[in-house]
């Protein structure tokens, strides 16, 4: 990604979405990013498919919340998600085994 721009990359997170590791899902995810190019954004994750749109979700089964530059740093593979939940960079309030299977059915570079 050359320009970093959050809007676009909630829209690649589609392109990273991996199907098959994705049954059984049935959920609703609400990302909450702060800072430059902030906003929210709803994942829906149903019958192995993924829509992203903006907004937020009244009945969101996790709430993940991260500062845009944190974003960045997790998709660019420079942050670690587990490091970076521990040090209070990134926010996550709900299911929490949803938020465990959220690192395996989107593709990392």
């Amino acid at each position: 990604m050359t320009e970093m721009n959050l809007q676009l990359l909630m829209q690649q997170a589609i392109n990273a979405f991996q199907p098959e590791n994705a049954a059984g899902i049935n959920a609703k995810v609400q990302f909450h990013i702060t800072g430059n190019q902030g906003g929210d954004w709803v994942a829906t994750i149903r019958d192995q498919k993924l829509v992203v749109e903006t907004g937020v979700a009244t009945d969101s089964n996790l709430t993940i919340s991260a500062d845009t530059q944190d974003i960045f740093n997790l998709v660019g593979g420079k942050l670690n998600p587990m490091q970076a939940f521990m040090q209070g960079k990134v926010q996550v309030k709900g299911d929490m085994g949803l938020a465990m299977r959220l690192m395996n059915i989107f593709k990392r570079p």
